[in-house]
């Protein structure tokens, strides 16, 4: 197989570092049931009403259209508000629904009944840095030989040194492997531009400039990119499925 110059988006359209949900939040939303031959809906709350507690909620009245819903009973609705919604109901149960993404679309995790269990379950899902292990052991396959070759100069250079461009790289004594310590992850435009003042294009950049082999820069960024930190090369390690393999 042989190299190819990829956009970074192209990259991420399917990265084989990556694990679990991105943007994990919480969303209240109420089930509401209508028309006896209508199935359920759920709807968030206007913000107008966010500060209304579950029991004042929970089996009222209400209005809604697509996009959100009022109770109505016992609660002031302006007139351009009322206008708005069409349908009304009933809201049978207040649920919190757990949201997460992969590769930027929306997924419905979960939902619990109370903000005290999704937040448990937001922060059992959530990789948070320094807390959860971000290693990871692949196979030197996935490399070519001229990005072996890079590696191996900088590994059997005895005088340490560094790169400055986010990675380091250092050897493992008695064994073939070679590791790389990713800094400043994860590599999105955002996080980048809050720590280096730039975006991932000129971090790239300045990697290929500085004779980064492209198929390495295109391996560290979809590691960093999955918050990846340490990332070890192992001759021995088992292919990471989804990534390309480069033939000897």
């Amino acid at each position: 197989m042989n190299p190819t110059h990829q956009a970074p988006a192209l990259l991420t359209a399917s990265n084989p570092f990556a694990r679990g949900y991105d943007n994990l939040h919480i969303e209240r939303l109420l089930l509401i049931t209508y028309e006896d031959d209508c199935l359920p809906c759920f709807r968030p709350l206007h913000d107008s009403q966010a500060h209304l507690p579950d029991h004042a909620l929970q089996l009222f009245p209400c209005l809604f259209n697509d996009d959100f819903a009022l109770i109505s009973e016992g609660q002031s609705i302006p007139d351009e508000l009322d206008e708005r919604c069409q349908s009304t109901g009933l809201v049978r149960q207040v649920i919190y629904a757990v949201i997460g993404e992969i590769f930027n679309e929306r997924h419905h995790v979960g939902h619990l009944y109370s903000l005290e269990e999704a937040q448990a379950m937001v922060h059992r899902l959530s990789f948070e840095t320094g807390h959860y292990s971000r290693a990871w052991e692949i196979s030197t396959a996935h490399l070519p030989e001229e990005a072996m070759f890079y590696l191996e100069g900088w590994a059997s250079n005895s005088a340490p040194r560094q790169t400055g461009l986010l990675f380091e790289f250092f050897t493992l004594p008695d064994c073939l492997d070679i590791g790389c310590k990713l800094i400043g992850t994860p590599w999105t435009d955002d996080n980048l531009l809050k720590i280096e003042g730039r975006p991932y294009s000129s971090l790239r950049q300045e990697q290929l400039d500085a004779g980064t082999p492209e198929t390495l820069v295109n391996v560290l960024y979809l590691a960093a990119l999955a918050d990846v930190r340490l990332l070890i090369f192992d001759p021995d390690a088992a292919a990471l499925n989804g990534l390309a393999i480069f033939d000897e």
